[in-house]
């Protein structure tokens, strides 16, 4: 049992040091890759080829002065942050990179925590993420932090009703809840290629739920300022963004390992081949931002409601009747 916690408690720091670092040059790469999309230079002065301006950025937010408006409520104004970055991570922690590997004398699995409802637990443990963002608009004392609050909630909840759907038609086609054993059902084929509809679904949410373009209606600042972190500033406005970040490593992850074969590819070179089809969804991520306008609020929701609901509802029963059939 001590061995197995000190495992787990070495994975887990792994995790964090390598999230919080991809998600720190994310930052940068978004900027680089837009820039180039857009005709523009980039960050391109601190370090060589501007690979130090994440550590820069860094730095700068660190030394900021502190404040806070009047009338906030401390408790909940400093803790919304930090629950953002914390669901975040957590996700995280069920996502299989690969199989079994021996590390001097040791067979380790690629896998912090294998949970029988790994799905089920993915779902409920991501929903959470609707507090960070609901309680920083609300503790704020700001109308447009509250109106920015009030609409992530309410794309969140949306939104995650297609996503659960089709994630269901992955469980139906695996036969399990369990992300591992989902990855195995894998290596023959993908899942993206029996089940492309509820994969095009899991991608749409996916923007929405991380309050990407062109879903980012709770932080529209021709609206709302800079909506339900306008109060924000220094490192606990970095924290929403890192834990953005961070968010779309999770959903890219998952979208890996529910569709797109997880860890499996030519080779033994497993955690490489998982760490590919990751870095390929969060360039999709970036080319979507570049590319395409914010949508109105009321479209939003209606695209959601009235289309892809019906649409996923629909396809989880097709997937249901060809499964038992």
């Amino acid at each position: 049992m001590l061995e197995e916690a000190i495992e787990v408690i070495i994975k887990g720091l792994i995790m964090v040091a390598v999230l919080m670092g991809a998600a720190a040059y994310m930052t940068f790469a978004e900027r680089v890759i837009m820039a180039r999309m857009q005709l523009r230079l980039g960050p391109n002065r601190v370090g060589p080829f501007g690979l130090l301006q994440p550590i820069a950025d860094g730095i700068k937010l660190l030394c900021k002065e502190r404040f806070q408006p009047a009338g906030v409520d401390q408790l909940v104004f400093w803790l919304a942050p930090s629950i953002s970055v914390f669901i975040a991570l957590f996700v995280f922690v069920l996502i299989p990179i690969g199989g079994t590997v021996e590390i001097w004398g040791h067979q380790v699995r690629l896998q912090i925590a294998e949970v029988n409802t790994g799905i089920l637990f993915l779902l409920a443990i991501s929903s959470l993420a609707v507090y960070g963002v609901v309680l920083a608009g609300w503790s704020s004392n700001n109308r447009y932090s509250l109106l920015g609050g009030l609409r992530g909630t309410a794309q969140l909840i949306s939104y995650e009703i297609p996503m659960g759907l089709s994630l269901l038609t992955v469980v139906l086609s695996a036969g399990t809840l369990s992300l591992s054993e989902i990855v195995d059902a894998q290596s023959s084929h993908w899942f993206v290629w029996s089940n492309p509809i509820g994969f095009i679904i899991y991608v749409i949410t996916a923007f929405a739920e991380t309050n990407r373009a062109p879903f980012d209606l709770p932080e529209a600042e021709h609206e709302l300022v800079a909506g339900y972190h306008t109060e924000y500033g220094g490192m606990k406005f970095a924290m929403f963004f890192l834990a953005e970040y961070i968010n779309i490593l999770v959903v890219s992850a998952i979208a890996v390992t529910l569709f797109l074969g997880g860890w499996h590819g030519p080779g033994d070179i497993p955690v490489l081949w998982f760490a590919v089809k990751v870095a390929l969804a969060v360039f999709f991520f970036i080319w979507v931002r570049s590319t395409m306008a914010r949508l109105r609020y009321d479209q939003l929701m209606s695209f959601g409601w009235k289309i892809l609901v019906p649409i996923a509802t629909l396809n989880l029963i097709v997937t249901a009747y060809f499964t038992l059939v």
